[in-house]
């Protein structure tokens, strides 16, 4: 009799995985990034948001930012995340122009200025999300520290995991506060989970 194997550690699971990104070109982390957005472009529930939260990517992250200027032109309130530190916790702020004003956050990643408007969270419909890995469940590997975490745990809308394909496996140990994506972007799949999501 076989038994399941348990899910790799997470630090096992961070260490391979950035290994992985690290042998991706520029050129081929662009091509990624446009093929993701043309996905996302075709989903009823980016058609449908009114209100969707980015991310400021980081290098080995797709990066989504042409969907910025889009939603930005076609009406959409767009924010990015920002730190506060008052309270260690997350904020969607506004932006009215993409990468206009943005300002290095806390953790090094471009955020909105202290003058940007906070949205409340009940108000956003789409909050696209990054990390370093996915699973098949629809389970979110993040950076360890656990503050995307608790951003996510009080946004009640759709939240949608961003990922290149390599960053797709097949199980990632769940623990109490980690919470499910409704879908999975990457550059050849859109992945439907269902966590009671219309």
């Amino acid at each position: 009799m076989t038994h399941p194997t348990s899910p790799e550690p997470k630090s096992a699971q961070r260490k391979r995985i950035r290994a992985l990104l690290a042998g991706l070109s520029a050129d081929e982390a662009s091509a990624a990034s446009s093929r993701a957005c043309a996905i996302l472009r075709e989903q009823p529930v980016w058609q449908q948001a009114e209100a969707v939260l980015f991310y400021a990517a980081l290098p080995q992250e797709l990066n989504l930012s042409p969907l910025i200027t889009e939603g930005l032109a076609n009406g959409k309130c767009i924010a990015l995340p920002r730190f506060e530190k008052e309270t260690g916790t997350y904020a969607a702020c506004r932006i009215e122009h993409p990468e206009n004003g943005l300002a290095r956050g806390n953790f090094g990643i471009p955020e909105p200025p202290e003058a940007a408007l906070a949205l409340p969270l009940n108000q956003l419909d789409l909050v696209l999300v990054p990390g370093i890995a996915f699973d098949l469940g629809g389970r979110r590997l993040g950076r360890g520290k656990g503050f995307y975490d608790r951003l996510l745990a009080a946004v009640p809308a759709a939240k949608c995991g961003v990922a290149f394909d390599q960053q797709v496996v097949s199980e990632i140990a769940v623990e109490s506060h980690d919470i499910l994506m409704d879908f999975i972007l990457t550059p050849t799949r859109w992945l439907t989970f269902g966590q009671g999501v219309a």
